[in-house]
């Protein structure tokens, strides 16, 4: 979005009606504030405090001293004033439903929190010495236990960050273990409905990365894929449950097959949490998966803190997860940081990160699994489904359902934008959502459905969310299908109007510029 004062998104124009309110003299209405830049507010030639004169000292930096940045001088009071009134202009889970399709955004705990800020925890440092550490590594130990146990893998390498990042670790197994067999492969099968950080991950690693189609039904094309399985072929990235919310049913055979050409089979766990509990993927014959803690155990996306992507593996691929991971040794937890500390382990690939991975993720995660239990996981998965399917037939007889005729979906329901009245768009019904008080849910992806919406309620939503939710949805998609043009300049009550997203997203306009006048008085 740009910056410029001239040029930046303007206030939206109210819709006229009989009570219009008159235009106030500061911009703010109530408690809607108009907030100016922090560059309108201060001055780059004065600051926020008073600092003694500094001792004139021959500098050591040479041609790495930071040259001035420009920014305004503030009183603490002005900044916190700025930023705290910045962020009431945020959307937040605290605040209300987050539809966004495949990114599990859920209530976040605050047990969890206060267990990842209890000192124990929070002020660990990763050069700590073992012995000190004792309780941090048996965290570790304890929720990779789980891990293992929920997803019926071998073991698990906890030190990937994030779903990504998870990603590549897989990957990496799978190459070490063909290069272990002397077995040079080239090509990554990835089916349409996976997500798009696969083939992003699968092309990083240096594999050629070919579709796999899917049905009309919205799975992976077991017959297209089992077709193009040969020797050249390393592994198969599948997404389950997939992208457009179903579950891949033929994934066992799916695996069998890949399993039969010496191949290895990822799956990408982002969406864990529709079965955790209900289904175990190592029973599918799946060899790694990630696992975001992140989204399925606490702290989904944006509630406050770093992501992290454990990735479990089969037993084929065990032997050469990265380092470091933890073990127990009598009555010792013992982190293995070099090759040589461990005979077995001779086969890792390496390390991946610096130190050992997410600890605040992993106090969260754990408060969170033993404070569910294995039923309340379990239940967990039935109510996410639950949640995503009321929505799914509440909304499909004034949205269009492309797989509402596939079963049951899983955890995110899927519209297209089919049936609306020409001219009209997925963004105009995202952009009404604001009206209505919702962060847009996700929008044109999965790419294989037209103007896709793709919601995901996830477990933690009460049926009075929903059903507010489902009121707001169902009437912009009845003013959507009968042409209503006032749906095209929404949003109306944000703070901001529209902005032109292609100009936005192509042509962004980041940083200030004094006006002329300003320039031209100095």
């Amino acid at each position: 979005m740009t910056m410029l004062k001239e040029g930046r998104p303007t206030t939206p124009v109210a819709v006229v009606d009989a009570h219009m309110a008159p235009a106030t003299a500061t911009g703010n209405r109530a408690l809607m504030l108009e907030e100016a830049l922090i560059f309108e507010i201060g001055s780059t030639e004065t600051t926020g405090v008073d600092f003694a004169p500094a001792p004139k000292v021959a500098s050591r930096l040479g041609g790495l001293a930071r040259k001035a940045i420009g920014l305004p001088g503030l009183s603490e009071q002005e900044t916190v004033r700025h930023y705290t009134r910045l962020s009431r202009q945020n959307y937040a889970i605290d605040l209300g439903l987050f539809p966004l399709g495949s990114c599990t955004m859920k209530h976040n705990p605050r047990l969890n929190e206060k267990v990842a800020r209890m000192p124990g925890f929070a002020d660990l440092h990763p050069l700590a010495p073992q012995s000190t550490v004792q309780g941090a590594l048996a965290v570790i130990h304890e929720l990779a236990a789980w891990l293992v146990t929920l997803t019926g893998m071998h073991s698990v390498a906890m030190s990937p960050k994030a779903g990504a990042h998870g990603e590549l670790c897989g990957l990496l197994a799978i190459r070490a273990a063909l290069e272990a067999r002397g077995d040079a492969r080239s090509v990554v099968l990835v089916p349409e409905s996976a997500h798009g950080t696969n083939p992003a991950t699968a092309a990083f690693c240096g594999y050629q990365v070919e579709d796999i189609p899917a049905t009309p039904e919205g799975r992976v094309d077991l017959a297209a894929l089992t077709a193009r399985l040969g020797p050249d072929v390393a592994a198969v990235m599948i997404t389950n449950p997939n992208t457009c919310g179903l579950f891949e049913r033929d994934l066992k055979t799916i695996s069998d097959a890949v399993h039969a050409v010496g191949a290895f089979v990822y799956c990408d766990g982002a969406n864990f949490n529709a079965i955790v509990g209900r289904v175990r993927p190592g029973d599918l014959g799946v060899d790694a998966m990630h696992i975001n803690l992140h989204k399925t155990f606490s702290t989904p996306h944006g509630g406050g803190g770093p992501g992290s992507g454990p990735v479990v593996l089969s037993a084929a691929l065990a032997p050469y997860a990265p380092l470091p991971f933890v073990e127990k040794q009598g009555d010792q937890f013992v982190l293995i940081e070099e090759e040589s500390a461990q005979d077995h382990h001779g086969g890792t690939f390496g390390r991946m990160v610096a130190f050992h991975g997410q600890m605040g993720m992993f106090t969260r995660a754990l408060a969170y699994i033993m404070s569910h239990g294995a039923d309340g996981l379990r239940q967990v998965a039935e109510d996410a489904v639950l949640n995503a399917n009321y929505i799914l037939r509440s909304l499909d007889d004034v949205l269009d359902a492309p797989f509402g005729a596939s079963g049951p979906c899983m955890h995110e329901a899927l519209f297209s934008d089919k049936g609306l009245a020409e001219g009209f768009t997925t963004l105009d019904i995202a952009k009404g959502l604001i009206d209505e008080g919702f962060h847009p849910m996700t929008m044109y992806f999965p790419l294989v459905v037209h103007g896709a919406m793709l919601i995901e309620p996830t477990e933690t939503e009460s049926k009075a969310a929903l059903d507010q939710f489902i009121l707001a949805l169902r009437s912009l998609a009845e003013r959507a299908k009968a042409g209503d043009e006032l749906l095209k300049g929404a949003p109306y009550h944000a703070p901001r109007r529209r902005l032109d997203e292609t100009l936005a997203a192509r042509k962004p306009v980041l940083t200030w510029e004094a006006p002329v006048q300003a320039q031209a008085a100095e």
